[in-house]
C-alpha cells in the first residue's frame, strides 16, 4: 500500500468565540480560505495539485452550511478544478478529515489532499443545528442522553478524580501554553490572519489566561451542577444508566474545561510522487488511523478504547509513543486517559491544549496532528499519538511517524 506522508501542516490563531473576539468578523469561508491560500503559497501548489478538499466541520448551518468545503476551494486561490468535502464527525472532524485523506492516498484515489477543518463558534453557536440524539425523546430517552458537561462529570465520579485534580491540570495547561507561545514553538504553523486590507486582525492564541492560578479556579462555580440536580435533572437519567454512582460529582467548570474559540487548521497530505513532483520533503507518515463508537452517555471516554484500538492495529503498545496530544475537552477526558495508560503526564499535550488556547470543534483535530508533528520535531522524537473524545460516545485517533 502507498505511503501517505505529512507535507505541511498550518493553522490560524484561535480568537475568543464571541462578539468581541479578534476573529468575529471573519466568515468560516474566509477563515477556511486563509489556510488553504497558506498551504498553497508555502508548498507552490498549482492546477489541480490535490485531489480534494475534506474539510471537517461540526455545526453545519447557516454560513457553516452547505458544502462548506467546496465554498472554501472557490473563496481560495487554488483552482476552480479541486473538488470539496464536507464532513462532520462532532469534535474529531479535523481529525477524520486528515485520516480519511491519509486513507485516499494510501488506497490509491490520488496523489496529494488537503484536509483539516474550521469551526467560528461566536458566529454560528455550538448547537444550533440541532441533533436528534439531544431533542428527539424516542432517541435521547434510550440512550439516556445528557449533555457533554454531565458526562464530564460522570468520568470524574466513575473514577475517581477531584475538583482540585481538574484544576491542578488546567493550571498547567495554561503553563504550558504560554511557555510554548514565549518560546516560539507554533511559529512553523502559525499564520496570521489579516483584514480585507491587509492588515493584522490576530497573530496569536486569544483565548489563553496565564495568570490563571488555583485559587482563581477554585472561586468558580462547578457550572453543570444546576442542571444535573435542578432542571431538568439529568444526574437521574445518569444514575439510571449507572446506578453504582450514588451521586455525580460535579467539578467541571469554564475554567478547566475548554474554550470556546474560533479557529481553522489544514494538513497537506501526498504520496512519494507528489513530494517530488513539487520537491517537497515529508516530515511524517501516517502510520494509523481508526475510529471507534463507545458508550453515549459517560460519551467522552472514546480516547481510551480508540487507542488500545489503534495501537493493536499498528502492532505497537503504548510504550512505543514517545508523545502525545489528547484533547482537552475537559479536564477528565485526560486524566482518564492517563490513568487508564499510565502515562507520564510530561509526555501528554506538552504545549498547552484546549483548555488554555481553545477547542474550534471542527478544527481541532487538525490542531493537535500539527501539533504533534511540530512537537516530535522539536524535541528530536520519533512517533505520536493524537486521540480526541467524541460527542455521542465515539473516540479517533491517529498515529504518525517521523520520517
Amino acid at each position: 500500500m502507498t505511503e501517505a506522508y505529512i507535507y505541511d501542516a498550518v493553522r490560524t490563531p484561535r480568537g475568543k468565540g464571541r462578539k468581541d473576539g479578534a476573529l468575529h468578523e471573519v466568515t468560516s469561508v474566509r477563515l477556511s480560505a486563509t489556510v488553504l491560500n497558506a498551504l498553497k503559497d508555502r508548498n507552490g501548489l498549482d492546477g489541480h495539485a490535490v485531489e480534494d478538499v475534506v474539510w471537517g466541520n461540526v455545526t453545519q448551518v447557516k454560513e457553516q452550511g452547505g458544502c462548506l468545503a467546496r465554498t472554501a476551494v472557490l473563496a481560495s486561490d487554488l483552482d476552480e478544478s479541486i473538488p470539496g468535502l464536507a464532513i462532520n464527525r462532532f469534535c474529531a472532524s479535523g481529525m477524520e478529515a486528515v485520516n480519511l485523506a491519509a486513507n485516499q492516498v494510501k488506497g490509491g484515489a490520488g496523489d496529494a489532499y488537503i484536509a483539516g477543518g474550521v469551526e467560528m463558534m461566536g458566529r454560528v453557536a455550538m448547537g444550533s443545528d440541532g441533533a436528534a440524539i439531544a431533542v428527539d425523546p424516542t432517541v435521547a430517552m434510550d440512550q439516556y442522553f445528557v449533555p457533554q458537561g454531565i458526562s464530564a462529570d460522570i468520568i470524574a465520579t466513575e473514577y475517581g478524580f477531584s475538583r482540585d485534580q481538574a484544576d491542578a491540570l488546567a493550571v498547567e495547561s495554561q503553563r504550558r501554553a504560554k511557555a510554548a507561545w514565549d518560546d516560539n514553538r507554533f511559529d512553523k504553523s502559525i499564520i496570521a490572519v489579516n483584514d480585507v486590507s491587509g492588515l493584522p486582525i490576530l497573530d496569536h492564541d486569544e483565548y489563553m489566561r496565564p495568570q490563571t492560578d488555583m485559587q482563581s479556579l477554585g472561586a468558580l462555580k462547578a457550572s453543570f451542577a444546576e442542571m444535573g440536580q435542578v432542571m431538568p435533572g439529568f444526574d437521574k437519567i445518569a444514575l439510571m444508566k449507572y446506578p453504582h454512582l450514588e451521586e455525580i460529582n460535579h467539578i467541571h467548570h469554564a475554567g478547566n474545561s475548554s474554550g470556546i474559540v474560533d479557529g481553522s487548521a489544514g494538513v497537506l497530505i501526498g504520496n512519494e510522487e507528489f513530494g517530488k513532483k513539487y520537491g517537497l520533503k515529508p516530515r511524517a507518515r501516517i502510520r494509523q488511523t481508526c475510529k471507534i463508537g463507545t458508550d453515549p452517555t459517560i460519551m467522552l471516554t472514546g480516547p481510551v478504547p480508540a487507542t488500545q484500538k489503534i495501537l493493536a492495529d499498528s502492532g505497537m503498545n503504548i510504550g512505543d509513543i514517545d508523545l502525545f496530544e489528547v484533547n482537552e475537552a475537559f479536564a477528565s477526558v485526560v486524566m482518564r486517559f492517563q490513568q487508564a495508560f499510565d502515562v507520564d503526564p510530561e509526555l501528554v499535550n506538552v504545549n498547552g491544549g484546549s483548555i488554555a488556547m481553545g477547542h474550534p470543534l471542527g478544527a481541532t483535530g487538525a490542531i493537535i496532528i500539527g501539533t504533534l508533528l511540530d512537537e516530535l520535531e522539536r524535541s528530536d522524537k520519533e512517533v505520536g499519538l493524537a486521540t480526541l473524545c467524541i460527542a455521542s460516545g465515539m473516540g479517533a485517533a491517529t498515529i504518525i511517524e517521523r520520517v
